[in-house]
Formats: C-alpha cells, sequence, structure tokens
C-alpha cells in the first residue's frame, strides 16, 4: 500500500525492492581494501538478490566531484555531495555502499547527519600504512612520499581513526571472503525486509 496521497515513500520503494535501505560507509587509508571489499560485498549482496549501488572516491572525483581538489576545504565538499547522492539512493530503497578514504571525524559525522544516523553504516579498514603502500598499485605513495602529490592522506595530510566505528576490520590480518563475512553478519538483519 503506498504512502497518502500521491506520495510514493521510502517504505513503499523498500517493500517494492524487499530490502531495507542502508549506507554502508567505508572509510580507512588508500590501499586498505575499500573498493575490492565493496566489490565483494555487491556481487555477495547480488546473489542473495538486494539491489545495491557503489560509490566509490575514485569514480566519483571524474565526474560529480571532478572540480574539486584535495584541499580540506574540497575535500569536505567532496564528502559533502556524496552524502547527498548516497542519501537519494536510500530514499530510493537502495543499499548504498560508499568508498572514501573520509579522513576526518568531522566529515564522516557530517555524512552521517546528512543521511541520517538509523541508515549509516561505519566500516573503518584499519590498515598499516606500511602495508598500504604495499599495496598502492597506482604508485600513489611513491609520488605523495617523492613531493609530486601534495595533501595526501596518511602522508602529508591526517587520517583520523574512527573511535566508535560500527564495523572495524584489520585487513592486513582478515582476507577478503573473512571481512566480508563480518560485514554481512552485521548488515543482514538490518537489510531483511520480511
Amino acid at each position: 500500500m503506498m504512502g497518502n496521497g500521491n506520495s510514493i515513500t521510502c517504505k513503499d520503494k523498500e517493500n517494492l525492492l524487499r530490502q531495507k535501505s542502508i549506507v554502508i560507509w567505508f572509510t580507512g587509508l588508500s590501499g586498505s581494501g575499500k573498493t575490492t571489499l565493496a566489490g565483494v560485498l555487491e556481487h555477495k549482496l547480488y546473489n542473495l538478490n538486494y539491489l545495491t549501488r557503489i560509490l566509490d572516491g575514485d569514480e566519483l572525483r571524474i565526474g560529480l566531484n571532478a572540480g574539486l581538489g584535495f584541499s580540506d576545504s574540497d575535500r569536505y565538499e567532496n564528502i559533502r555531495r556524496v552524502a547527498e547522492v548516497a542519501k537519494m539512493f536510500v530514499e530510493t530503497g537502495v543499499i548504498t555502499i560508499c568508498c572514501f578514504i573520509s579522513p576526518t571525524m568531522a566529515m564522516r559525522k557530517m555524512a552521517q547527519n546528512i543521511i541520517g544516523k538509523e541508515q549509516f553504516i561505519e566500516v573503518y579498514l584499519n590498515c598499516p600504512l606500511e602495508i598500504c603502500e604495499r599495496r598502492d598499485v597506482k604508485g600513489l605513495y611513491v609520488k605523495a612520499r617523492s613531493g609530486l602529490i601534495n595533501e595526501f592522506t596518511g602522508i602529508t595530510s591526517v587520517y583520523e581513526p574512527p573511535e566508535h566505528a560500527d564495523i572495524e576490520i584489520h585487513t592486513d590480518n582478515n582476507n577478503i571472503d573473512q571481512a566480508v563475512e563480518r560485514i554481512l553478519d552485521h548488515i543482514l538483519p538490518l537489510i531483511t525486509n520480511k
């Protein structure tokens, strides 16, 4: 049954999709595994008949956020825009997976405030800097250490780890399957719409 009048509510859309919508917000250093885990998680959820959308930092900086740099104000605006887009997906009943370094607690809190506390699941991918550097296929850490990239998180720009993440995964000690299972254990009760 639809909401009042002609309006179709988020609940109506969730009922149509047979799921409850949330945002799974991956945060962590570059190379901590955000994009990799998001892709595997999306496949697992798809196989369980859930509709998802990944919002990835690298992809959005090519399109929606192409004009933004890496100053503090540009990074904040990057996360603000992403949070607004994620909120639209959630209001449409879609489970949204966000992959953003989102280096400060203030940025992540702002995203949570935009999306809504009840719909925001923070997943901290905790990985030592040296491991992240070893995984760096794009050579970004090498460029940052040689001065070719300014304001690079973990090298010349601060990363503030979450103090109370909903899920914290040490991606240097957990393989991909273990990490995804931990996330699924947490979110499946939240997204099941019976």
